[in-house]
């Protein structure tokens, strides 16, 4: 199951207390206060990394705290510092703080990183009361607070091309030829139910681009219909899209209208997805009815980059790979 959101309640450390203690050495009569200071507590960050897939470990262990920092000692040792936390998330997500909605944090490279929260300071040693007044003093002070937050975290996928359209149109077929990520393929709706991300290889370049497969669409997505908003996210970080059109009309659909209908529900949801370029695969090309359907497509649509390709015979494909490497690099 691909989760693509989750709630957390995050901790910092709380700073350790500052030690009262007092120099007691043989020969050293009134050694006077050499309590140390608290050690720091932990800080929690938000870690991009690229080997973490999705958030379905915050799903099920929504609770993360940093390690509270140490006490003082005597001689003036101070304490250990609290370890920080790391919420180690896929690249992509975002931070929102719970009770305000306001977005806080976002990680988009791997490795980046940002802290949410700060760990308390350590307390202060006896030896920071010491005066001509006041030289055996036995104040010291407790280590402060660690902040405290609830956060919804969202994935939005980082990918340089995704693939969008109907069910069953073949979208998961053909990123499974195009790169070696295998999703599950059924002749039925929604087959696909979470975003399958694989990597498309240029073996005589050895340049590489991510594909994001996402899950089929339906009239109404943008209104929360079917799948809705759940997915729609995932691509508006795309730089291209690629429409994968189901020239056949297995599913007694038109292609035209699969076009225009996938087009009108990206502007619905976000009307910077409807300016993204857009590489038609006009998919299988097998079949008897497509051609004829195809012939149709360009007359009714013109002007459109359309690339006839086949899942089955794998007709088209060194072409659309060509194109959407080209339509990458024209909008990196």
């Amino acid at each position: 199951m691909f989760i693509d959101e989750a709630e957390v309640r995050l901790r910092a450390g709380s700073g350790g207390k500052g030690s009262a203690g007092f120099r007691r050495e043989k020969f050293i009569p009134k050694g006077g206060p050499d309590g140390g200071d608290g050690g720091k507590g932990g800080d929690v960050w938000l870690v991009a990394d690229e080997n973490v897939g999705d958030l379905e470990k915050y799903r099920y262990t929504p609770e993360v705290s940093a390690g509270n920092g140490g006490k003082g000692e005597g001689r003036m040792k101070t304490g250990a510092n609290g370890a920080d936390a790391f919420v180690k998330v896929p690249c992509g997500t975002m931070a929102f703080d719970l009770e305000t909605g306001e977005l806080v944090a976002e990680v988009l490279l791997n490795g980046e990183k940002v802290m949410l929260l700060k760990g308390g300071k350590g307390g202060l040693g006896n030896v920071h009361f010491k005066s001509s007044t006041n030289r055996a003093p036995r104040q010291f002070t407790y280590g402060g607070e660690g902040q405290e937050g609830s956060y919804k975290l969202v994935l939005k996928s980082i990918a340089d091309a995704g693939l969008v359209g109907f069910p069953n149109a073949g979208k998961s077929s053909l990123v499974s030829i195009l790169t070696p990520a295998r999703p599950k393929i059924g002749a039925y709706p929604f087959t696909t139910l979470g975003v399958n991300i694989g990597t498309l290889v240029y073996p005589d370049t050895y340049e590489k681009l991510s594909i994001a497969d996402i899950p089929g669409l339906i009239k109404g997505a943008s209104e929360n219909k079917g799948l809705g908003h759940k997915f729609l996210r995932h691509i508006e970080r795309c730089k291209v899209l690629v429409f994968v059109i189901d020239m056949a009309g297995t599913d007694g659909r038109k292609p035209w209208n699969d076009y225009s209908d996938l087009l009108e529900e990206l502007a619905l949801y976000n009307p910077k997805l409807a300016e993204k370029p857009v590489i038609v695969a006009a998919n299988k090309m097998d079949e008897p009815s497509a051609k004829k359907n195809l012939s149709s497509f360009r007359r009714r649509l013109k002007g459109l980059d359309i690339i006839p390709i086949s899942c089955l015979t794998e007709e088209g494909i060194a072409e659309l790979k060509a194109e959407i490497l080209k339509e990458c690099k024209k909008n990196s």
